[in-house]
């Protein structure tokens, strides 16, 4: 009981310590305890007692409060309103209190035991939380020192982390340079043992050309390991580049075979065409070596072949060839003699063009011409179709061959060229020699115009394949052929101007074989100067042309009658105008010229064959109606005889007179369509005649004449007119 009691002081002690306040409210519950008449009176002196406060107006407030807080308080509250005594209340309640502490005092006794055993296990569980408090103490001491642990570590592994990318970085570098410098027992023994053709040398030729780029490369970085290897990597060479030599003169010497076919060890020598890329890397007067070896060897093949096949193509050439007597104003029987030749029947027309085109439209890619196959079939060719065939050759060996040198040699633009030239500049010398020598001899202008479109065409076809080896060849090959082409058409046109048409022996009103020839020779270069046009041909031709109208008006003037003269210089324009049409596939200026010519001698020819049967009408005609136009109507008076003899001559022959013109038309013009045109342009120009007679008759100055009445129905002669018109 006494340890309770102290402990219940202590506990208020500190409460009062805590909160003053709260000993002023257990006072009041002392005061309440009270009892007696003296309560109020020792409250007051109990509570100004205890406040010994500075100023005495706050003691009395503070006293005030409490009482008001005491009056406030639920069990005051319910003894005041029921009247009761509070001295006596207050006995009661302080016995009731006594009452209540015994009984609180008996409690503590039977619980002694059991508040000791409390105080035992507090104490002990003091000393329990007292050493927990020094093991917590002791844990948080060592998680201090574990976080320092742990930043060390972290700090360690942040070094050891950087420490690990250098060294990964130093072996990556490291091991690579290793790699590079490394020469393997693999790359040895393949270099040194395996053939040349194998894949495993192929594929160590280039391990050892990338081990020694890259020594040469940190040499140059002063790198000490790059000693070690140095001179096993120039055995290794020295032994690749040895047997690399070896296997290219070996195949270049297996084109001096005969009857080689260059493009097979080409394509062999293209599948190992690193070996000259490694020769020209790490030996170069080797590498110069083999190309000289190469430029050399194929030089020779080349221009024995051609020159061979040249000259055994040339024997197929037609034995009989144009030449300075084979001119066009040149007479048929010029030639003629004892001892001339008969005519080939395969030799190939001067001035014709007929199949001979073919050469640059179908026949341009055929296979070229097999000297032995055709000597034994005894063919025979012009010179163009063996141009084409020579160069056609000449076209796919250069292509080959250029293509050959850009891949293999590893050359462009104009090293490239120097290289082909090397190889073919003998050939090509050859083909000029020959081309000079053939067109000094060469009458042939079709010939030659023929070969200069072959030329044209096969630059095309090399730019197509892109390759450009043989641009300058086909320029000096032009500047040869054009001067001749020139000279030969100017012989031509110079044959025409001196051309006598006396010393042409007879000649009659069909076309001339001279006006002939000009025909088909224009005509054959107007259409293959359509494809690739040069106004140096336009030129020549229109010299032509003029040339052979003065010498169709010469040969006109050879005959007496004006009417011969005019069917002779129709049917030679007919002819000309009709072959230029069908030769060619434009209108040209040859056509339109002829066209006009032939109008106007047509015209000239109507008014010629109409005249002898109805000359006088035609005459009337013409004066009376200048007459009336000039409004001399006095002049045109006084006709009547000559009227009346004109329209009783004219309805007595005028149908004879139709069917003379008739038989006379058809049998002057070789061209019987031309000859029916012309007729139907007669009896037309007749019916105009007639009708432009009626219609004078009809003016004011004969409205008079009886012999009005005589006239022809017109109609009646458009009727017979028709009957003479085709029916086709």
């Amino acid at each position: 009981m006494h340890r309770s009691g102290v402990v219940l002081s202590s506990k208020m002690a500190a409460e009062q310590v805590k909160n003053p306040g709260l000993e002023l409210g257990m006072k009041k519950t002392e005061l309440n305890d009270n009892s007696g008449d003296n309560l109020d009176n020792e409250l007051v002196e109990l509570n100004l007692g205890e406040l010994d406060l500075t100023s005495d107006e706050f003691i009395l407030d503070e006293v005030d409060t409490h009482i008001q807080e005491n009056l406030e308080d639920e069990l005051v509250k319910e003894a005041l309103k029921t009247g009761v005594d509070l001295r006596h209340y207050s006995r009661q309640v302080e016995k009731e209190l006594q009452q209540v502490e015994n009984a609180s005092i008996q409690d503590y006794i039977k619980e002694a035991h059991n508040i000791a055993s409390l105080h035992n296990q507090i104490t002990a569980c003091d000393s329990i939380l007292e050493r927990m408090e020094q093991m917590l103490s002791g844990f948080q001491t060592d998680l201090s020192s574990i976080s320092s642990e742990i930043q060390s570590l972290q700090d360690q592994s942040l070094s050891m982390n950087i420490k690990l990318k250098n060294r990964q970085a130093v072996r990556g570098e490291l091991s690579q340079f290793v790699d590079e410098l490394v020469v393997p027992e693999v790359m040895v023994n393949a270099i040194l043992d395996a053939p040349v053709t194998q894949r495993q040398f192929l594929e160590q030729l280039h391990e050892l050309n990338h081990k020694i780029n890259f020594v040469k490369e940190q040499s140059f970085k002063e790198a000490v390991a790059c000693r070690d290897v140095q001179d096993i990597l120039e055995k290794l060479k020295l032994k690749a580049i040895t047997k690399i030599r070896e296997f290219l003169l070996q195949k270049i010497y297996q084109f001096r075979k005969p009857m080689t076919n260059y493009q097979v060890p080409q394509n062999a020598m293209l599948k190992f065409r690193f070996f000259y890329e490694f020769l020209l890397a790490n030996e170069r007067h080797v590498a110069k070596e083999c190309r000289d070896e190469y430029i050399d060897t194929m030089s020779k093949m080349y221009y024995s072949y051609f020159k061979g096949y040249t000259s055994r193509l040339m024997k197929l050439q037609y034995e009989e060839v144009a030449d300075k007597d084979d001119l066009m104003g040149v007479e048929d029987t010029a030639k003629k003699g004892f001892f001339s030749k008969p005519s080939l029947k395969n030799r190939s027309t001067i001035f014709t063009l007929g199949n001979r085109g073919n050469v640059i439209t179908t026949e341009l890619e055929a296979p070229i011409i097999v000297p032995h196959a055709a000597q034994k079939s005894e063919t025979r060719y012009s010179f163009e179709s063996l141009f084409r065939s020579q160069h056609f050759a000449l076209v796919d060996n250069a292509c080959c061959e250029y293509l050959f040198s850009v891949e293999f040699y590893l050359v462009q633009g104009s090293p490239a060229q120097d290289l082909f030239n090397a190889v073919f500049g003998k050939t090509l010398s050859m083909f000029l020699k020959h081309m000079d020598v053939y067109t000094s001899d060469c009458f042939d202008a079709i010939a030659i115009y023929l070969c200069i479109h072959i030329i044209y065409r096969y630059q095309v076809l090399m730019h197509k394949r892109i390759v450009p080896a043989l641009d300058k060849y086909w320029e000096t090959l032009l500047e040869v052929l054009w001067p001749r082409f020139s000279y030969i058409l100017d012989l031509n046109i110079q044959s025409i101007r001196d051309c006598d048409p006396q010393k042409l022996g007879s000649i009659d009103v069909r076309p001339h074989y001279i006006t002939r020839r000009y025909a088909e020779f224009s005509s054959a270069l107007i259409s293959l100067n359509q494809t690739f046009p040069d106004e140096r041909v336009d030129q020549l031709l229109a010299q032509l042309q003029a040339e052979v109208e003065n010498f169709i008006l010469r040969m006109a003037a050879e005959f007496p009658l004006r009417k011969e003269q005019l069917v002779f210089l129709i049917n030679n324009y007919d002819m000309m105008l009709g072959v230029l049409m069908e030769r060619t596939s434009e209108e040209s200026k040859e056509t339109e010229s002829f066209q006009q010519l032939l109008q106007a001698r047509t015209q000239e020819f109507v008014e010629e064959i109409l005249a002898p049967h109805f000359g006088g009408m035609i005459a009337f005609v013409k004066e009376t109606e200048g007459a009336l136009e000039r409004g001399q109507t006095e002049q045109v008076k006084n006709q009547d005889a000559r009227i009346t003899k004109l329209v009783r001559g004219f309805a007595v022959n005028w149908k004879q007179a139709i069917d003379v013109i008739n038989q006379e038309v058809m049998r002057s013009f070789t061209n019987f369509k031309n000859g029916t045109q012309i007729l139907q342009v007669t009896l037309t120009q007749l019916i105009q005649y007639y009708h432009r007679f009626q219609k004078v008759l009809s003016q004011s100055p004969f409205k008079g004449l009886q012999v009005r009445g005589e006239l022809i129905n017109i109609h009646h002669v458009m009727v017979e007119v028709k009957k003479n018109k085709p029916t086709f």
